[in-house]
């Protein structure tokens, strides 16, 4: 076995059965038709359910609304750029000379769906109590703490929030235009406040980035015309 995957599965706490999921799950769009999209896609919800059980365990006391916001700050780009950092997945992604030229090893969008994508091949490899057990791991040493997890509240949630404690409707997010080639695109999206007649424009490297820097920034629109 290839000593760099066999040092991964280490630091993860799995030995995979099929290595080629943990391939597949290591290679970018750019670098080949077989990559690692599907996988983070399953990746993404086996995360979510193993983050909620752990909350729910270690966070007795927290309401819903606490724990769902909490578990967002855990799972979002950041958090997840990070824990690949940690487990040195941007030495071993495979991908298109483009793309590592353009930097693509150290993208936090690319790390994040690359660490997703891991966790979903370890579901495929040996089911959810493996990959629970694994997320149980990457986050050991994250801290769970309420006051600290909750202080990271998105923009999306910190916008929704604002606007509901005054009783308005909540934003309409759009899509107006994307660039880029196909393996890395930047989209472009308007935040609309109807009540208000507010517009807020934000860029990411995927939809959901993109509408958290909109939403960041009508939020500041919109208590600077509410001061």
């Amino acid at each position: 076995m290839n000593p760099d995957l066999a040092a991964l599965q280490a630091r993860i706490g799995h030995r995979f059965l099929n290595v080629g999921l943990l391939e597949r799950a290591l290679t970018h769009r750019s670098y080949s038709a077989d990559h690692y999209e599907r996988l983070e896609f399953l990746g993404d919800s086996v995360l979510n359910l193993a983050v909620s059980g752990l909350l729910y365990e270690r966070l007795s006391r927290q309401s819903e609304g606490d724990l769902s916001r909490i578990r967002a700050n855990l799972v979002k780009q950041d958090t997840l750029h990070e824990l690949a950092q940690r487990l040195d997945l941007p030495r071993l992604l495979r991908l298109g000379e483009g793309e590592v030229r353009s930097g693509g090893r150290q993208r936090p969008s690319i790390l994040a769906d690359a660490l997703e994508a891991v966790i979903g091949a370890v579901y495929l490899d040996a089911g959810f109590d493996a990959a629970n057990a694994m997320v149980r791991r990457l986050y050991a040493e994250v801290d769970l703490s309420p006051g600290q997890s909750a202080q990271g509240k998105d923009a999306k949630t910190a916008l929704q929030e604002w606007l509901q404690g005054r009783k308005m409707k909540l934003p309409i997010y759009h899509v107006v235009a994307t660039h880029g080639e196909a393996h890395r695109q930047t989209f472009d999206v308007v935040c609309e406040v109807s009540e208000w007649g507010c517009t807020a424009r934000g860029q990411g490297a995927s939809r959901r980035a993109a509408e958290q820097v909109a939403a960041a920034a009508m939020l500041d629109l919109l208590k600077r015309r509410a001061s």
